[in-house]
């Protein structure tokens, strides 16, 4: 992983350099092979007092880029605030993949060869009640007697037709 640090209008101890690097190595437990970490310090002065950002740019494979902007008035607490915020995105990452059930083609052909007929379940038609176009009151009268929320069936049109009860205690057509 490369790890970048710049200091804008603000200059960069050895201790901040140092405290940074120990962060960013804490973000490793994840694995989610970081390709590179861009770190920005940077002093902000405002009506007479100061304060720093610190940004942190995350590059991962497969994901966009993850941008953390964190403001503080002492430097050590906007990047712990912003490493903080920066493991919880990377945990929420990592536990997106991790649940995610990944498959290679190869393995899944594999499994599917090793599986057994005998465990494959058997389809068997069935023959429908309803053969014969209905008429719409006659489909109405099935529906009403029966404790179904939907009924198709097919009109004397030959056409597909969904008959169902609404919430008004109506009934509707398609």
């Amino acid at each position: 992983m490369n790890l970048s640090l710049v200091g804008r209008q603000f200059e960069l101890t050895d201790p901040i350099k140092d405290y940074i690097a120990e962060a960013v190595d804490s973000l490793k437990k994840y694995n989610l092979d970081i390709i590179s970490t861009k770190v920005i310090v940077s002093a902000d002065e405002r009506n007479g007092k100061k304060g720093f950002n610190v940004e942190f740019t995350i590059h991962l494979p497969n994901k966009n880029t993850v941008v953390i902007k964190q403001k503080d008035k002492d430097v050590y607490a906007a990047i712990d605030l912003a490493i903080e915020r920066a493991k919880k995105v990377l945990r929420r990452h990592h536990d997106k993949i991790k649940d995610k059930k990944h498959v290679k083609p190869e393995e899944a052909q594999e499994a599917l060869s090793n599986e057994s007929l005998s465990d494959v379940d058997e389809i068997i038609p069935m023959e429908l009640e309803l053969y014969k176009p209905l008429d719409i009151e006659e489909a109405l009268a099935i529906l009403k007697s029966d404790n179904r929320q939907f009924l198709v069936f097919v009109d004397l049109d030959g056409k597909t037709r969904v008959l169902y009860k609404r919430g008004d205690n109506k009934y509707g057509l398609y």
